[in-house]
């Protein structure tokens, strides 16, 4: 797959091979089809940790108060970490962490030729989060990545198919990784599964993971020129069928030989008067 852009067949296909490995896993993906239509798009749901801060909310703060917001470090040792090296942790005091429940969709997008993540968070008790807690929750590490233009990744807008308040992960940065990652995968002869590549990439800013084997295990979806070898495979009938008119042509000339043979019955003939002529000698002896 040398190109960065995906069509919506492709698509369908690296979905397809998606949800065999999805289905081997039990990891809970399954096919939403939109009723009245034939577009669909992945869906999951999940369990995990985010940042909300409805204490202060329902304690009534202003706005002012509200975006004024402190950050304490905290360090820990990873026992899994190689380097048992300390890893800094940015806390919100004003936030507290908290079980979420996350709604992934996977569709994709005609316009950018590409599929895009939407999802949608809540608490236990039902509440959605808002923009600014969904950005609470997404780790630091990527935080400090994407802080500079926050408005243009994560923003809350409608879905298209499904037409209800969603958070979506803007897909106009996904040219911009995708395309080293599939250009090294083609100079070294590697098969990507779009969609899994690309999963493994948007997937952990919201916390969503994406196992490795599907790296491992996922195939690549046979590439759409396969389907063109049927045009050469009937391009052989033209000429097949063209030496049908050499075949007739040798009629003609089998038949131009019977003119010789009928030639010859003049020469035939032409002998008879010499065989003729000697009969008046003959009838000459007798009166002598």
């Amino acid at each position: 797959m040398s190109s960065c852009f995906l069509d919506e067949e492709t698509f369908c296909q690296c979905c397809q091979l998606f949800l065999q490995h999805s289905h081997s896993l039990c990891d809970g993906w399954s096919w939403e089809q939109v009723k009245g239509s034939e577009e669909g798009y992945l869906r999951k749901t999940a369990l995990g940790t985010g940042r909300t801060r409805c204490n202060q909310d329902q304690q009534g703060t202003s706005s002012d108060q509200h975006q004024e917001r402190t950050f304490s470090l905290s360090f820990h040792n990873d026992d899994d970490d190689e380097d048992d090296g300390a890893v800094c942790c940015i806390q919100e005091e004003n936030s507290s962490s908290s079980v979420v429940q996350y709604e992934y969709h996977i569709l994709y997008s005609c316009s950018y030729q590409t599929p895009v993540l939407y999802f949608r968070a809540s608490t236990l008790e039902g509440r959605s989060l808002c923009l600014e807690e969904v950005w609470d929750s997404v780790h630091p590490n990527y935080r400090q990545r994407l802080q500079h233009r926050p408005w243009d990744t994560i923003t809350q807008q409608e879905h298209p198919l499904l037409g209800q308040s969603f958070f979506v992960l803007h897909p106009c940065r996904t040219e911009e990784f995708m395309k080293p990652v599939l250009k090294a995968a083609l100079e070294e002869h590697r098969q990507v599964n779009y969609i899994v590549t690309w999963l493994s990439v948007v997937g952990p800013v919201v916390g969503l993971d994406v196992p490795l084997s599907y790296c491992t295990q996922v195939p690549e979806p046979p590439h759409t020129p396969s389907s063109s070898p049927q045009p050469p495979s009937s391009s052989p009938q033209p000429p097949s069928s063209s030496p049908q008119p050499p075949s007739s042509s040798p009629q003609p000339p089998s038949s131009s030989p019977q003119p010789p043979s009928s030639s010859p019955q003049p020469p035939s003939s032409s002998p008879q008067p010499p065989s003729s002529s000697p009969q008046p000698p003959a009838l000459g002896t007798k009166p002598g």
